[in-house]
């Protein structure tokens, strides 16, 4: 007990405190994002997972649940990413391709974004991006080198 105030001090609590405070930082934003991982997963998501950058249009990276190669998230609200993919229903032979540093791909408006999948990989990579971080192509640039070394075209 302090004499001066008659407050107890608590010296232990506040480092427990702050050391839940940077691993929340060293973590990621907050609670893990749920994200339902595609299946199967195709092999080269492990490659992928291992080279995706820790941060994606200024947003650090934040864990998935379940964990899975196949997902990863940025940012709050969080950037989604799902490797292994089917192609979208909505695509068509005809269809525009927004061409980003070597990576092709489809745009489907959302009512709060736009879904990005990749056309012409081995295997398809899905990113949502929510329009809090409009532009919404604008963060693609930062996953576009993990693609092209890791997802092949066909």
């Amino acid at each position: 007990m302090n004499r001066r105030s008659g407050h107890q001090h608590r010296p232990r609590a506040a480092a427990v405190a702050a050391g839940l405070c940077a691993l929340t930082v060293l973590t990621g934003c907050g609670a893990p994002v749920a994200v339902t991982p595609p299946n199967p997963i195709p092999t080269m998501c492990d490659d992928l997972a291992r080279e995706l950058p820790k941060r994606v249009e200024g947003q650090d990276r934040r864990t998935t649940t379940p964990v899975s190669a196949a997902t990863a998230a940025w940012g709050d609200p969080p950037m989604v990413l799902r490797c292994g993919v089917p192609t979208p229903t909505t695509f068509t032979a005809t269809a525009s391709l927004l061409d980003v540093a070597g990576v092709s791909w489809f745009a489907e408006p959302l009512s709060a974004g736009v879904r990005f999948t990749t056309i012409g990989r081995v295997a398809n990579v899905e990113f949502t991006v929510p329009d809090a971080y409009s532009p919404e192509a604008y963060p693609l640039i930062d996953l576009a080198g993990a693609i092209t070394d890791t997802v092949p075209t066909v």
